[in-house]
């Protein structure tokens, strides 16, 4: 089976690193290459552009693990392609042509967008407790937040980042209705290499059906924080709270708890775990393992993966409201961190915890 990984920056070592553990571990015989604007590894095949790499190299699957300014042009050019797409978030940025993207994807075999906390076991495990236990969702919010402050990697802003927390909210409280963005307040600031005035942060309130939804996201986050917390009534007419924390203290360490109160006020605890993968090879990779392990099981045995990827139809809805976000953040003047002009940049080897 082909790989072609079309950027090998940052995420797409991370892309690689995955699919390569993946290979070794099962014994399934993966090849991969790569596209970029110059050879990066000399052990990986090397294509110059997408139409060589897509002619020489025939990939089975393509990762799209370019920069956010990028993406619409490189899947553009995937028109006509039959393989399955990995897509790293988000698909594209709000000044895309969205339409003539989803457009030029309409013949590709299969789909996932990189929401890589779908594969928390610590997500799939509210997940299942909800849907067992028919509680109902009343009110769901977040905090999701990391320093991208001075970051040489170009990017489109908080919506980037933004679309985790919106993501899981929906995945793991399934409704017939769609999540509504209702207001959206913001900041921008020149914190990127991207311009003076990108979107850095984000408070928003929301609805996803009769519930509730309020969030804040930040590229500039001093510490990275992602919580997401949840309020139910389940069938016996008591509040039940949970809490998801990610990624804390370090990548791929996450945290549930949920419980409730008793008619004395006395809390009562109704599940509580704490998730710390430590599989050699797979430092900061285990969540995005687990996604590369479903696409290529998919793709060689077409083999329905546990859950369902977050495929084009999601991706398209996500970015209709990333675009929402973006347009309507009612913002002050834009913050300056870098007021003579003189930026010093993280460099390309910084530490995983550090770009992450």
């Amino acid at each position: 089976m082909n790989v072609l990984i079309i950027g090998l920056g940052y995420a797409g070592h991370r892309f690689w690193r995955a699919f390569e553990h993946l290979s070794v571990s099962t014994g399934m015989p993966l090849r991969l290459a790569y596209v970029d604007r110059k050879p990066k590894a000399p052990e990986l095949p090397f294509f110059p552009t997408v139409a060589s790499s897509l002619h020489h190299f025939e990939p089975d699957i393509v990762v799209v693990s370019v920069n956010d300014e990028s993406h619409a042009r490189i899947l553009t050019e995937l028109s006509g392609y039959r393989g399955f797409v990995l897509c790293e978030k988000p698909l594209v940025t709000p000044a895309d042509d969205l339409t003539l993207v989803a457009e030029q994807l309409s013949q590709v075999s299969g789909f996932a967008l990189d929401l890589v906390e779908r594969y928390s076991p610590a997500t799939q495990s509210l997940r299942r407790q909800i849907s067992a236990q028919g509680w109902s969702l009343v009110r769901a919010s977040f905090h999701w937040g990391k320093d991208r402050l001075n970051d040489y990697r170009p990017t489109c802003g908080v919506t980037s980042e933004v679309i985790h927390a919106l993501d899981l909210v929906s995945w793991i409280c399934s409704s017939a209705d769609p999540l509504q963005i209702h207001d959206v307040l913001g900041v921008r600031s020149d914190f990127s290499i991207s311009g003076h005035s990108v979107l850095d942060t984000v408070s928003l309130t929301g609805t996803l059906g009769q519930a509730t939804l309020a969030g804040y996201a930040s590229f500039v986050n001093i510490m990275r924080q992602r919580t997401v917390d949840f309020s139910f009534i389940d069938q016996e007419q008591r509040v039940i709270q949970a809490r998801l924390v990610f990624d804390t203290p370090s990548w791929d360490q996450d945290y549930l708890r949920i419980w409730t109160r008793n008619d004395q006020g006395r809390e009562q605890l109704i599940d509580e775990q704490c998730f710390s993968p430590a599989q050699p090879g797979l430092e900061t990779l285990h969540k995005l393992s687990r996604l590369c392990r479903h696409v290529v099981r998919w793709v060689s045995l077409r083999e329905t993966p546990s859950q369902p990827f977050a495929d084009l139809q999601t991706a398209i809805a996500l970015q209709h409201q990333l675009n929402l976000i973006e347009s309507s953040a009612r913002c002050p003047a834009p913050a300056c961190y870098v007021p003579y002009g003189n930026r010093s940049l993280l460099p390309e080897t910084s530490d995983l915890e550090t770009l992450g």
